[in-house]
Order: structure tokens, then C-alpha cells, then sequence
């Protein structure tokens, strides 16, 4: 049986059990909600990336949008076909009740980790990177979706580092009213727009912050702001302050690189770049990350 028929008759009401359809060959990457595996199709010989969620967390989250007819985070995933998104091929049930995904295995290394290590490689990539990143996420946003979880993790990163996919919808949400009410307070804290940490009324532009938080960082291997610990009391100072100009951690930085991401960090999501194709226009004319 194919991918495409295997999925269809999951779709269809059936379970698997994962343990035997998949040989897991590589110890679980555990997230927030799920725990992720290079594996083989037993059946297909491919080798996917096999997601699968831990059903205590998902079911806490999903009760947050009941009886709003919010579609899964494989439904979501399988709707986008493009260069700069992860490829989901399939999603269903295990025989344990728990949600999985498969999707194609990226072997290269996620962007956090690349700023972790302070990585060289980003160096002469930069400016790519952040146009196909702010690529993959007007497709979420074009798509009608609000990403709600854009950070450094959830970009992961070619072996040569001269190309990136958007990963990870699971916390990602319809951009309908029904899913902006003030309240919703999910995703990195430390990447958080000031409208999520104080429960305001949210919109796709809370991805734009995120998205500038994720770029200021890529270049500065710095936050704008203090790091916090990961319990979102830091992310409760955004938009308080002035974040760290990013020319004193990059002084040759392209000046347009510096406006664009200066934008996307402004607390009023008024004042703030309005939408992802804004963001690129104005990088359009860029040609180096340095200034000439």
C-alpha cells in the first residue's frame, strides 16, 4: 500500500499501530507536546519523520477551542504544498488513541541550534534565510492560519545552511475571530508579542513580532531583550522598553535589514509591519546582509 492510499483508509476511520508500521531509527526528540523520530516505512522503505503527540497535553489545548470546529494540526500541515514548508504526508491515529503525523525527515540543523553554537555557518546566509522564512510564513498567513509558535526551533536548516523550512503547527489556529479572543496564551515565551502575554485580542500580526524576535536573533546571536527563564515572566517586559538596537551587536548590518526588523518588534500591532508581503517588499532591494 502507498503513502497515498495508506492514508486514505486512516482518514477513513482506521488506527494504526506505529511500532509496527515504523522502525524508529533514532532516539525521540521530545517537544513541548509531542516527541519527534527519524523512522522507516516499513512498507514504503521511505525514511519520514514521525510525529507523534502526547494525548494528555493535546487534549488540554484542544479544549481551549471547543466547539469551534478548529481543524487538527495534521489537517493544517497537509493543506500547504511549498518549498519552504516541511511536507506532510500523512496523519492519523495510533491504536493508543494518541495523534501522529509523517511528514519527510529533515537531516539538517534547526536554527536555535545554529545560534546556540553561534555558528559560522550563518555567516553570507543570513539575508536568505530570513526572505524564505518570511516566505513561509505569508503561505500560513495567506492560507488563512496564524502560525502562532514562529521561533528559532521551527526552522530547520538545510545541511549547508543556505536554505530553511517552516515547521510545527501545532499550536497553529484559524486567523477567525472565534480564534483571537484575549486569552489565548500559547507559544515560546521568550519570542511572545506583547498582546499574547497580556491577553489582549491577537492577530496574525503576533507572528510578525515573533518573526522579528527569530531574525533579530538569527543576526545578533542576542535577544532584544533580557532572556527569560521559559515561564513567560520576561515576555511580560516586550514592548515595555526598547529592545537592544540590533547595530550595536552588528554594525555593518544593512541599514534596510535593521529598519525591517525594527518594525516587526514595535509593541502597537497597529504601528507594527501590517503583513509578510509588506516585509518583503521592503527587503526586495537588499542584495547584501552588510552595508556598502
Amino acid at each position: 500500500m502507498g503513502i497515498s492510499s495508506f492514508f486514505k483508509s486512516i482518514l477513513e476511520g482506521g488506527k494504526v499501530d506505529v511500532s509496527r508500521r515504523y522502525e524508529k531509527l533514532r532516539d525521540a526528540v521530545s517537544g513541548t507536546m509531542s516527541d519527534f523520530h527519524m523512522a522507516r516505512d516499513r512498507e514504503t522503505d521511505q525514511i519520514v519523520g514521525l510525529k507523534i503527540l502526547d494525548k494528555k497535553k493535546h487534549d488540554q489545548l484542544e479544549m481551549r477551542f471547543r466547539g469551534l470546529d478548529k481543524p487538527s494540526e495534521g489537517e493544517i500541515a497537509t493543506s500547504f504544498d511549498h518549498p519552504r514548508i516541511v511536507t506532510t504526508h500523512g496523519y492519523g491515529i495510533t491504536t493508543k488513541g494518541e495523534q501522529f503525523i509523517v511528514m519527510e525527515f529533515l537531516d539538517g540543523p534547526g536554527l536555535n541550534s545554529l545560534i546556540i553554537a553561534r555558528s559560522e555557518l550563518l555567516d553570507g546566509n543570513r539575508l536568505a534565510l530570513m526572505r524564505q522564512a518570511a516566505e513561509a510564513l505569508q503561505v500560513v498567513h495567506e492560507a488563512g492560519y496564524i502560525h502562532r509558535d514562529i521561533c528559532p526551533r521551527n526552522f530547520v536548516c538545510s545541511k549547508d545552511v543556505t536554505s530553511l523550512k517552516l515547521i510545527d503547527f501545532g499550536l497553529t489556529v484559524p486567523a477567525r475571530p472565534e480564534f483571537q479572543q484575549p486569552g489565548i496564551r500559547t507559544g515560546t515565551p521568550n519570542y511572545m508579542a506583547p498582546e499574547v502575554v497580556r491577553r489582549k485580542q491577537t492577530d496574525q500580526r503576533l507572528d510578525i513580532f515573533s518573526f522579528g524576535v527569530s531574525m533579530y536573533e538569527m543576526f545578533s546571536f542576542e535577544l532584544p531583550w533580557q532572556r527569560g527563564s521559559g515561564d513567560g515572566m520576561a515576555a511580560m517586559h516586550h514592548g515595555q522598553s526598547d529592545p537592544t538596537p540590533l547595530t550595536k551587536h552588528c554594525p555593518n548590518l544593512h541599514p534596510t535589514i535593521e529598519k525591517v526588523i525594527a518594525r516587526c518588534l514595535i509593541p502597537d500591532p497597529e504601528k507594527r509591519t501590517q503583513s509578510m508581503k509588506e516585509l518583503l517588499t521592503a527587503l526586495s532591494s537588499v542584495k547584501h546582509e552588510e552595508a556598502s
